[in-house]
This record gives C-alpha cells, sequence and structure tokens, in this order.
C-alpha cells in the first residue's frame, strides 16, 4: 500500500524528525502433554531462528530504501532469539573495516519469546520487532510486509514521530506527512481478517492499534493432538482457554473466571 505523503518541504538543514514503528506478535497454540509442548517451543523456535530473522529485517530495510551498516543475531538457550541491524538513510563510507561501534540514528530489532502456560497446555510465541528510522525513511513502508512474516493471531503496533525540523522560513514541522490512525496503511485485506482497537493521541503523533484475529478455528490451534481424538468436552474446554488467554492479551488484563 503507498503512503500517502505531503507535497515534497522545503527545509532548513535536514529532516531529523525520528520514526518509530514497533510491533508486538502473537501466535497460540494448544499443546496437550509436556512433551507436544517442548515440541511446540522447538518448532517456533526453528522457525524464527536468528538466520531467518536476519532475512526478514534485511529486507525490510530494503523495503524502506535504508542503507544497512552493521548486523547482530543470537539464538538463545533454551529458546528464543534476536536480531539488531543498523540502518542510515544515504550510504556511509567506513574509515576502517570495523563498523561494528558505529551509532546510526535509526535502527531496525526483533526479539523472540517462546513460553508456555505452566498448567493449562497452552504456548504462546511472541516477537518485538521495532523499526527507528530518521529523515524522510519512513517505517510504514514495511507494515504489511511485516504483518505478513508472522502468522499472529494478535498484534499491537505502535506508531510514534518525535522531534521536530524546520522549514525555510524557521517554522517548526511536527511531521511529515499525513496518517490519523495505523490502520490507514494496513492492506484492506488484511484489515477485514481482524478485529482493530485504535487508540490514539494526535496531539502527540502517538498513534496505537491492536488487532486480533476474527475466525477462530481449533484445528488451527492444536499442536501434536488432532480434534478427532478429542471429545466434545475436551474441545469446548480448550476453545474456552484459547479465546480467554487471547482475549487477555488484546486487552491486557487478565479475565477472571465466571
Amino acid at each position: 500500500m503507498e503512503i500517502k505523503e505531503i507535497k515534497k518541504l522545503k527545509l532548513y538543514g535536514f529532516n531529523n524528525l525520528t520514526k518509530s514503528l514497533s510491533f508486538n506478535m502473537y501466535d497460540i497454540c494448544y499443546a496437550k502433554t509436556p512433551e507436544h509442548r517442548r515440541e511446540y517451543i522447538e518448532y517456533i523456535d526453528e522457525q524464527y531462528n536468528a538466520q531467518r530473522l536476519t532475512g526478514i529485517l534485511t529486507e525490510v530495510a530494503n523495503i524502506i530504501g535504508a542503507n544497512i551498516l552493521n548486523i547482530a543475531k543470537q539464538d538463545y538457550e533454551p529458546q528464543g532469539a534476536s536480531v539488531t541491524i543498523l540502518i542510515s538513510e544515504g550510504p556511509v563510507e567506513p574509515v576502517s573495516d570495523a563498523v561494528v561501534c558505529h551509532l546510526d540514528k535509526s535502527h531496525i530489532t526483533v526479539h523472540t519469546y517462546p513460553e508456555s502456560h505452566p498448567e493449562k497446555g497452552i504456548s504462546t510465541f511472541r516477537a518485538d520487532i521495532d523499526v527507528s528510522t530518521c529523515g524522510e525513511i519512513s517505517p510504514l513502508k514495511a507494515l504489511n510486509y511485516l504483518l505478513e512474516q508472522f502468522c499472529s493471531d494478535i498484534v499491537t503496533i505502535d506508531y510514534r514521530v518525535r522531534g521536530f525540523t524546520r522549514d525555510v522560513n524557521g517554522r517548526k514541522l511536527f511531521i511529515d506527512h499525513k496518517i490519523n490512525s495505523i490502520q490507514n496503511y494496513i492492506d484492506s485485506k488484511k484489515r477485514t481478517k481482524y478485529q482493530m482497537l485504535d487508540v490514539n493521541v494526535y496531539q502527540e503523533n502517538i498513534f496505537h492499534t491492536k488487532m486480533l484475529l476474527k475466525e477462530f478455528d481449533l484445528d488451527n490451534y492444536l499442536f501434536g493432538t488432532p480434534k478427532n481424538e478429542l471429545t466434545t468436552h475436551e474441545k469446548r474446554k480448550i476453545k474456552q482457554s484459547l479465546k480467554k488467554e487471547m482475549a487477555e492479551i488484546f486487552y491486557g488484563r487478565n479475565i477472571p473466571k465466571v
């Protein structure tokens, strides 16, 4: 989806607005036995290992038109991975072979957190992603690509523009593009699949959108146990537990038992 930008600004100096796009993405499943839960964690950990995450973030840099300065990646024990990429708006000529310590104004990061509920058999995979840029580069250009790369049941997205720049007359500019909701930048087909909730603070250029998958098919949430091996009572109980877990994450609070 093309970003609607305002007419090219004539600035005094350069554009030093900082734009941050952050995601929390959650994938939920039910694994009946401790063995199945361990297998799920191993599976999801391999699916989103540091090598694959590096490929995803490298493509993000390509999409937003940034130059990669440095990549740091790490897989963790017993699970999880992190990748950090330093980027710049323009090309940088290194003065030596080492650019590891070069701290630019922009970066892309991802951290993953696979975990399991101690009693209910529910496992959750969370990926935290942050795309922070400075100047004319917009992280919103990578929004739909990142939503496609992580098949998520719940997504929370935060976008904020900080700082200011000046036009040639000295007038401060606190944002350089039009936006009233993150939803405006999400592909229409993706929007129809999710229930969405906005909390925006327009005077502070802060935008927040929460997404909850509308369709619920129990088959898509079972790991290691086919649905036909469960009793009607088990299926109903598992469905209730999964929906409660998803609602708690979406609304950000524990829901008491009825």
